[in-house]
């Protein structure tokens, strides 16, 4: 008997239907005719950026120590005594950078589209839910570095939890796992950056690929209408993507190696402290108002991205109109989040 025939008699499935079944989801899918343009691939970076975080995170935990006492040596060891550590460590740390920038870049692609209307609300929902969980993933992520950086920064963040009316102590609580930010904080940290983030990033990545699939994808005005299968056309590209990505991250991590800073002290308090630059924009906001102000408006401001597709039906019954004032409230964002960063970055 051979290998296949002994496998198909313990695993009895209709093989070629199993294979006809792929070709249709997989293989088949009709991708519209505008995908052969570069930038209408923004969808699959995220993707590909999020893959390889995996990958590298799973690498780095096999050494990663999460206890005040060794995460800063453990972190220390795989860049500088680990083979390949610091390439592992720095395609971790520059794929959450690019992760941003690359989420940044389809959320604005996907704005100025108007790919967000009827009936595509809700996926337009869940991408901004996948958003603020990669803002997560960073803040956690970098947080246990327990360098003075990552330490005051971890002080400083959580700290805003606590201005939540109502529920804000018990946040602080259990973020921390005490008032102060301890070895428990770094547990909890690190439970949420390798566990709880992940298995939530994937359920919503899922919720968004199959409500993607069930709609399709927005087809935008000036390309020929029609579609072409998937394969092999649109995996190639993806392939391509991937291997630029990763040759882009390489380069990066060998010109800016990941550094390693001072190990914390909670005793010494640095005279600057900084998130890191895509958490400027907010930064530096609430530098500028009262805490409670700058709190209440930036949690308005989120609730109104996520929501705009069921808000701008609302501003006016003309398509034309709806359209021109969403471009202008696109622009205005991306003028001032961009300000707001360079004057953080440069001039603070």
């Amino acid at each position: 008997m051979s290998m296949k025939e002994w496998f198909k008699e313990r695993f009895p499935i209709d093989y070629e239907k199993f294979v006809e079944i792929n070709e249709n989801i997989f293989l088949k899918e009709p991708i519209p005719n505008h995908m052969k343009k570069w930038w209408y691939c923004s969808g699959a970076m995220p993707l590909i950026l999020f893959m390889l975080q995996v990958v590298t995170g799973i690498l780095l935990s096999f050494y990663f120590v999460p206890s005040p006492e060794m995460a800063f040596e453990s972190v220390r060891h795989i860049t500088e005594e680990i083979r390949m550590g610091f390439w592992v460590r720095g395609i971790h740390r520059w794929g959450s950078n690019l992760m941003v920038i690359a989420l940044l870049l389809h959320i604005t692609r996907v704005f100025f589209t108007n790919a967000y209307r009827k009936p595509r609300e809700l996926n337009w929902i869940v991408g901004v839910m996948l958003f603020l969980l990669t803002l997560a993933f960073a803040f956690t992520g970098y947080s246990l570095l327990n360098n003075q950086l990552a330490y005051w920064a971890t002080t400083v963040g959580t700290n805003m939890f606590k201005q939540v009316p109502v529920v804000g102590g018990l946040l602080l609580d259990f973020l921390r796992g005490g008032e102060d930010v301890t070895a428990n904080t770094l547990t909890r940290f690190f439970m949420i950056h390798v566990m709880f983030l992940p298995l939530t990033m994937f359920l919503v990545i899922a919720v968004h690929i199959i409500i993607l699939r069930v709609h399709g994808v927005s087809e935008p005005e000036g390309f020929p209408k029609g579609h072409y299968a998937f394969y092999p056309h649109h995996f190639f590209k993806i392939i391509i993507l991937t291997l630029f990505i990763l040759s882009v991250m390489s380069a990066l991590t060998v010109i800016f190696p990941p550094g390693l800073g001072t190990p914390a002290d909670p005793a010494q308090t640095p005279l600057h402290i900084k998130p890191e630059w895509y958490f400027f924009p907010s930064y530096r906001f609430l530098k500028l108002v009262p805490l409670l102000v700058g709190i209440a408006l930036t949690t308005a401001f989120v609730l109104g991205f996520m929501f705009w597709p069921f808000i701008e039906p609302i501003i006016s019954k003309d398509l034309k109109v709806r359209t021109k004032f969403s471009y202008f409230v696109g622009s205005l964002t991306i003028v001032f989040t961009v300000g707001l960063t360079v004057w953080e970055m440069f001039f603070a």
